[in-house]
């Protein structure tokens, strides 16, 4: 039988469940606070952005930046981590056609490609034109880590942020690249630590497991029984090799106001994006996060440990970003947060090699008290947003 988790001390959450008085965020997001009045970080974050920042004089930054970093012979002077989406392609397509930068885009492959995500991964290559190296890792070794993370972390997505992150590192390395630069700062826009929010990089030098990794570093699957040639994909380069090499880690947006609606936007006239022709299951959009068959069950276990599913985070960024109201976002959340992801269900046991039953034992171990109950042989949410 598989032991319940200790969602509480392992994520130190509050067991007083609060929910933000602006957006549809709970207290339950790791690392989110709340203020005096009951606002979340995130939307604070949002308000001081609309109300306290000299955008114009953030444009002179990234100018003086890439004034820093761009090549004089036309070589890689950025690598921008991209899986061909909007936020991504409208990083890469603004640092090329705006800043006469020449960014190398690099893509850590999603689990399995959906036909549209796929298609806009290419469309941001022939359309955005822009030079793309796509990595893929030994399909065994994933499949193997996917599953050691759904089950001791609640995070099938684990072996992709591994990736994510550390892949562009590598390429940066290799390719002597010493400008690493993302679309948004997902810790502030989303709720998370405010540490790095007011800064335009990330310091790569410091330990940020617990940050990006969950506590769960690569490296701590070597006591998991996984090898450490299995491994070698997934880490980042020494520290030595990234100092030596200069590294600096941006974010745009820092220098640009963030706003996922607009870069969708522009990256359909831009960089031949498309949309999703059916809503992704769990929330109300069709165009975020639309690569991977298997992404609906890293919301869906979001959902589990935390109270928090897809259409909670789509609607707390929307309704700061003044596209919907407070109430409507409650009425989208109630309709459609923590649907079960069937599309793809069947997928998922074959990729994880496990069976249906083994796939509920596991989500009903993270299920904490604290947030759950059965009723009627049922699993009931005890705390809804209003």
């Amino acid at each position: 039988m598989i032991q319940q988790k200790n969602i509480i001390e392992k994520y130190n959450l509050p067991t007083e469940i609060r929910y933000c008085k602006k957006c549809t965020v709970s207290n339950q997001r790791p690392r989110n606070t709340f203020d005096e009045n009951g606002v979340c970080n995130a939307c604070n974050y949002a308000e001081f952005k609309r109300n306290n920042v000299d955008w114009d004089k953030r444009e002179e930054e990234l100018h003086a930046m890439c004034d820093r970093f761009r090549s004089k012979d036309g070589s890689y002077d950025v690598v921008v981590p991209s899986s061909g989406g909007k936020d991504s392609s409208y990083t890469a397509h603004q640092l090329k056609y705006k800043y006469s930068m020449h960014p190398l885009v690099v893509t850590w492959a999603p689990h399995v490609y959906t036909d549209i995500g796929f298609r806009n991964y290419q469309n941001s290559i022939h359309v955005g034109g822009f030079d793309g190296l796509l990595g893929m890792p030994d399909g065994i070794v994933h499949r193997k880590l996917t599953k050691l993370s759904f089950e001791i972390l609640g995070e099938p997505f684990q072996p992709f942020a591994y990736g994510q992150i550390n892949f562009p590192l590598q390429i940066a390395a290799k390719y002597k690249i010493p400008l690493v630069m993302y679309g948004e700062n997902a810790e502030v826009e989303y709720g998370g630590n405010m540490k790095n929010a007011y800064k335009p990089a990330r310091d790569w030098k410091k330990d940020h497991r617990s940050l990006v990794f969950s506590g769960l570093a690569p490296e701590d699957l070597l006591k998991h029984g996984v090898g450490l040639s299995d491994l070698s994909t997934y880490l980042a380069p020494s520290h030595d090799e990234l100092e030596k090499l200069e590294l600096e880690v941006h974010f745009l947006g820092y220098y640009k106001f963030w706003d996922p609606q607009e870069t969708y936007y522009y990256c359909v006239k831009n960089t031949g994006f498309e949309p999703n022709p059916d809503r992704s299951e769990g929330t109300y959009s069709k165009y975020a996060s639309l690569d991977d068959r298997l992404d609906g069950y890293h919301y869906y276990l979001m959902f589990i440990k935390f109270g928090i599913g897809r259409a909670t985070s789509d609607t707390a960024h929307e309704i700061r970003d003044g596209k919907i109201t407070r109430e409507e976002g409650v009425a989208l959340v109630r309709r459609f947060d923590g649907e079960f992801p069937q599309k793809h269900f069947k997928e998922f046991l074959e990729y994880c090699d496990i069976s249906e039953k083994y796939f509920w034992e596991v989500v009903d171990s993270w299920r904490s008290p604290h947030l759950w109950e059965k009723r009627d042989a049922k699993w009931i949410l005890k705390y809804q947003v209003e």
